[in-house]
């Protein structure tokens, strides 16, 4: 059910109840397109949030925490300057529009006054708006006159409500009973019943369509003036596949049904808004590594390059020796020469470059001094190319956790991970008041009594070995980027179920899978040592036999997490 005057009337129903009497407590702005309101009613604590997101719009209660920025917004800053401490006298729907007003009573230590915060929810163009005496104070989204001619928005302006639709006001009976007389033997009712009556979107449309009885003779007029308008109301949640996709204020066909519209709304939304964030910030990690990693590889490659070009580092020292060897048979002058190279079998003849206006003596310092340059190039650039390698294969091991994320927590660590290595800037307005995030809770599974764990990330990949006990079987996948997986052994031997049940997970959790079978290496917790200034969830291990399995998503034990306080 979309967020159309139908639905926000039901809706503002249920606030109404809820929030009148309430005082304002707190205010925060968490992103740039929502606020959100803590109200105590005297027996409880409710968050309201008001979004002006294009796809979220909504006002609604929630459950969700959301942090609020280390700088507060200006609007935020507005609103906590009128209304903290307000009390909420009246919450109403303005006329039968997408539009909530939120009455407050607002005392300070020298005036009172009232004053409403207008919610207009209505797609792309939601937004707030603080008003005092019909004056705005203030909007999340301004628009002055240089920006709209048609409604301005802006500190000092009269609010106005937005221009009336060419559609019929549904609480007006007349206009409502000529605006649905051929709405049934058009093409598509509901397309035609959206399109005539105001603050009806298709989908409640469509539902009043399908719900009105053909048979008992009650004219379609009051059959749709009474569904928007009288009747109880059954608040409901639709699932596809378990995710929720729709909710209503009326039953739908195959929907679950909830307590409040609040609840509906929070179910739908806060899954869509938490995905859009985990896909987000998954983007961002993704792009961050991905710059990196683009990066290295062209160091690298410089860096192979350079040694490509010493690889004749031998044949200048060779040179400048057959030179010097044959030293008496040279002159000056010469451009080139041809003698043996007694280092190979049969001593064949190899032409050397000679330069016309140096002494073969000369000739030969040049080849050992190039030898001598070429050398040291070597001697640099080796450790260069070792640890460019193993900073290449690091970012890659992130790219790989990143890629295995499944939710917003399997994120976490990962982006404190970057921000701590400088790999990542700390997100926009909460530098220098970040506060380290609880660990995230390992993936836990269970199989034949054996609890098994998984690391999400490399940070996790860490804490898993050093958790873990040294009887202990670890595992990970060979030549690949996977989890660290350890099996809790307990002083008891693990069966080859339990093993190959584990190693099929670690494959699962692999940059591997989709390639068929992948080789899982296993071995004593004891033989796995964290190399001195090594990265994080890089270990040496030996004393390990291989096990060939298929990768295999096995579901999280979520009781047994919670039973070993995971």
């Amino acid at each position: 059910m979309p967020q159309d005057a139908f639905t926000l009337r039901r809706n503002v129903r249920e606030l109404e109840k809820l929030l009148v009497g309430g005082k304002i407590n707190k205010v925060i702005q968490p992103t740039k397109d929502e606020v959100l309101l803590y109200i105590y009613t005297g027996k409880s604590l409710l968050k309201l949030i008001i979004c002006t997101n294009a796809s979220f719009c909504r006002i609604c209660l929630t459950e969700e925490e959301k942090d609020a920025p280390s700088v507060a917004p200006n609007f935020c800053m507005l609103l906590r300057k009128h209304l903290l401490g307000a009390q909420i006298t009246a919450v109403a729907q303005t006329g039968f529009e997408r539009i909530v007003a939120i009455t407050l009573h607002c005392v300070s230590d020298f005036t009172q006054t009232d004053r409403v915060l207008y919610a207009e929810i209505m797609g792309k163009y939601s937004n707030i708006v603080l008003t005092e005496q019909g004056v705005i104070l203030g909007a999340l989204k301004t628009a002055s006159l240089e920006t709209n001619a048609v409604r301005v928005l802006f500190p000092g302006a009269r609010y106005a409500l937005p221009a009336p639709q060419d559609k019929a006001d549904p609480t007006d009976r007349a206009a409502l009973t000529a605006a649905v007389a051929a709405v049934l033997s058009s093409a598509d009712p509901a397309a035609a019943l959206a399109d005539r009556v105001a603050g009806i979107a298709y989908p409640t449309a469509a539902q009043i369509v399908a719900d009105y009885p053909l048979n008992t003779g009650m004219p379609f007029s009051d059959f749709v003036y009474d569904y928007l308008f009288a009747g109880d109301d059954a608040p409901c949640v639709l699932c596809r596949d378990g995710v929720p996709v729709e909710f209503g204020a009326k039953m739908l066909a195959g929907a679950t049904p909830v307590t409040s519209l609040q609840e509906a709304q929070e179910t739908v939304y806060g899954y869509k808004s938490n995905k859009k964030a985990f896909e987000e910030k998954k983007r961002r990690l993704s792009a961050a590594a991905a710059g990196l990693k683009k990066k290295q590889e062209k160091k690298l490659a410089q860096i192979l390059e350079k040694l490509q070009e010493c690889e004749d580092a031998e044949a200048c020292r060779l040179k400048g020796e057959l030179i010097t060897a044959n030293i008496y048979r040279l002159e000056r002058g010469m451009s080139a020469c041809k003698l043996e190279n007694y280092y190979e079998e049969g001593a064949p003849l190899l032409t050397i470059a000679l330069d016309k206006t140096l002494s073969p003596a000369q000739n030969a310092q040049k080849y050992y001094k190039r030898y001598a340059k070429l050398k040291r190039t070597v001697e640099a650039l080796t450790p260069r190319l070792k640890a460019e390698r193993a900073e290449l294969d690091y970012t890659e091991s992130v790219l790989s956790s990143v890629a295995q994320a499944e939710e917003m927590q399997d994120l976490a660590e990962i982006e404190e991970e970057l921000i701590a290595l400088h790999l990542l800037r700390e997100p926009q307005g909460q530098s220098g008041k970040r506060r380290k995030p609880a660990e995230t809770p390992f993936r836990v599974f269970e199989k034949d009594g054996f609890i098994i764990r998984a690391g999400r990330n490399n940070v996790q990949n860490d804490r898993l070995v050093r958790a873990s006990a040294p009887d202990d079987i670890w595992l990970h996948t060979q030549k690949y980027h996977s989890a660290h997986v350890v099996i809790a052994a307990e002083g008891r031997k693990v069966p080859e179920t339990v093993l190959e049940f584990a190693a099929r997970i670690c494959a699962y959790y692999s940059d591997g899978r989709g390639g068929g079978k992948l080789p899982v290496d296993y071995c004593q917790r004891k033989f796995v040592k964290k190399p001195s200034g090594g990265k994080a969830g890089f270990v040496h291990y030996t004393d390990y036999k291989t096990v060939l399995v298929e990768p295999f998503a096995a579901p999280p034990s979520a009781a047994r997490a919670a039973a070993h306080g995971e």
